[in-house]
Parts: C-alpha cells; structure tokens; sequence
C-alpha cells in the first residue's frame, strides 16, 4: 500500500534542519530494517521556490505501522523540526 508521509516544519527549523540533513540522508539510504520502500521523496519549499518548509514522502509499506515507524525513527523527528506530520493513504491512479 502507499502513503503520503506530508510533514511540515516548526517555525526557524531551518538551521536544524540544514544541520541533521546528512544524517537524515544517510537513514534514508537504507529503509529496510523498517519494511518500507520510499517511492520519492524532497523538500517541501516556500513560494521563493528554494526555503525549505517541511518534507513530502510516498512509501511503498505493508500498513500504517511500519510507516509510522519509520517516520519517527527519521533524524528530523528526532531534532524536532516537524511541527506537524500528516500520514494518509494514497491511491495511485497516474503516474
């Protein structure tokens, strides 16, 4: 099944942010342990097209569980820079 992981930032996350971003890459390089597969991912940016204000994932996992799992074992939850995290289900019809 895939879900939407749509997590935005806290308010001067930014430098936080910039700051755990290799780790959080280097945890995104192997989802395994977790049973997800991430279908895509980035930064959500602002309208200037480059503030990064949040992040967007799909995931490939066998249910919410996993799903939630993994997104609380991210660095960026760790460090606290989302202020709220969105998970739904996702029903692809293109793409």
């Amino acid at each position: 099944m895939l879900f939407a992981i749509h997590a935005l930032d806290r308010a001067g996350a930014l430098p936080t942010r910039l700051a755990n971003y290799d780790a959080h890459k280097t945890f995104l390089s192997d989802t395994s342990r977790f049973g997800v597969q991430i279908v895509t991912s980035g930064p959500l940016v602002s309208d200037d097209g480059q503030t990064m204000i949040g992040s967007l994932f799909l995931i490939e996992a066998p249910g919410r569980r996993e799903v939630e799992a993994f997104n609380s074992a991210d660095p960026f939850a760790a460090a606290g820079i989302w202020e709220k995290v969105t998970i739904t289900g996702f029903l692809r019809r293109q793409g």
